[in-house]
């Protein structure tokens, strides 16, 4: 006679979510952000070489900027250049400063502290130039 054996239960795996800390984020924004700096920079300087072809074509191409959801943008392409830009300045400090490890998270909230009070004044700029040009 055979004995039946026993089959053991599959492990239970556990399905978790990386959610990262701080530093994560900061360096996935910073991605995010140096490549919405990059595609401005490509369509600008397509745009602005389009006057050497066709200028009237070029007036037409400024014309449909003057939207406001380009406005928009405009204040969402100024987050992105002050965000980077702190944050890139961070990054040389942990880079090339002894203590720059070390002091990572503090400067994180110092930049963020900063960005905010900058990005926060110059929204509010944009948004009353945007508001009195419609």
């Amino acid at each position: 006679m055979s004995t039946p054996t026993e089959v053991a239960p599959a492990p239970v795996r556990k399905i978790s979510l990386y959610r990262g800390d701080p530093g994560m984020w900061s360096w996935v924004l910073h991605r995010i952000t140096g490549v919405t700096i990059f595609f401005f920079l490509f369509v600008h300087v397509l745009d602005t070489a389009v006057i050497r072809i066709d200028p009237n074509k070029y007036s037409e191409i400024i014309e449909t900027y003057k939207t406001p959801i380009i406005g928009l943008m405009e204040i969402a392409l100024v987050f992105c250049v002050l965000y980077h830009a702190f944050n890139g300045l961070r990054i040389i400090l942990v880079d090339f400063w002894s203590k720059g490890p070390r002091y990572q998270r503090q400067m994180l909230w110092t930049i963020l502290a900063i960005f905010a009070v900058v990005f926060g004044a110059a929204a509010i700029r944009l948004l009353q130039i945007l508001i009195h040009s419609l």
